[in-house]
Formats: structure tokens, C-alpha cells, sequence
């Protein structure tokens, strides 16, 4: 569960945390993966405009990170579950705070707290 960004050059503790989320993608996967556990495309459908070799990618440079855990079950056809990791987990609770300020600030929108059935970032 190393992470290799690189290694004792943060500057701080953001600078640490967004090596790990950098991208367009890698904060979407987490909150997909919020709900519960999913398989790839289902992944892929719930993020329109991503591509198959960047959604892989994602996630095998998140399992490494230990945000992401990969289960492939031994059946026929091949099934493989994506799940988050207690790490993902508290690295998405760490995500909520800015997913509200977005609403509140850019989309102009209520807290998600104070919305029945919210759950966008």
C-alpha cells in the first residue's frame, strides 16, 4: 500500500493528497464507488466520456495507492469487482467538505445534506 508519488517531496499535506487524486477522473471513480462495489462497466457508464484505457488506468494506479481494492471472482465469464479500501473511504470523506463548497459556490446549488436523494461530488 506504498505510495510512490514522490517520496518526500510534498510540500504538504495537499500537495500529498492531490498526487493521489490528480486528474479528472480519479475523484469521480471514488464517489462511484461510494455506493458500493461495481464492476468495470459499470464504471464506465457512470462516467460519460471517459475511455477504457484511462478508467484502467485510474484503477490500477488507485489499487496501488490502496484506495481501491480489486476482487476477481474465479467464474466463467470472468466477473471483477472494484470496491473502496478504508483508505478510499476516509479519503472520500475528506472529499465531501469540497463537493459541497462546489455546489454552494459554482453550481449554485443547496448542500447535499439538505437535499433528498443528492448525491453528486
Amino acid at each position: 500500500m506504498a505510495t510512490a508519488g514522490r517520496p518526500g517531496a510534498y510540500v504538504c499535506g495537499i500537495d500529498a493528497a492531490m498526487d493521489l487524486i490528480g486528474g479528472k477522473w480519479k475523484v469521480l471513480i471514488l464517489w462511484a464507488l461510494n455506493e458500493r462495489p461495481r464492476r468495470f462497466g459499470e464504471l464506465r457508464r457512470e462516467l460519460p466520456g471517459v475511455t477504457e484505457k484511462v478508467l484502467a488506468s485510474h484503477l490500477r494506479e488507485m489499487e496501488s495507492d490502496g484506495l481501491v481494492h480489486r476482487e476477481a471472482y474465479d467464474e466463467v465469464p470472468p466477473r471483477v469487482e472494484y470496491s473502496l479500501t478504508p483508505r478510499g473511504v476516509s479519503l472520500n470523506e475528506a472529499l465531501e467538505p469540497l463537493g459541497a463548497w462546489g455546489r454552494a459556490n459554482v453550481l449554485g446549488g443547496a448542500p447535499a445534506a439538505g437535499r433528498a436523494g443528492a448525491r453528486t461530488p
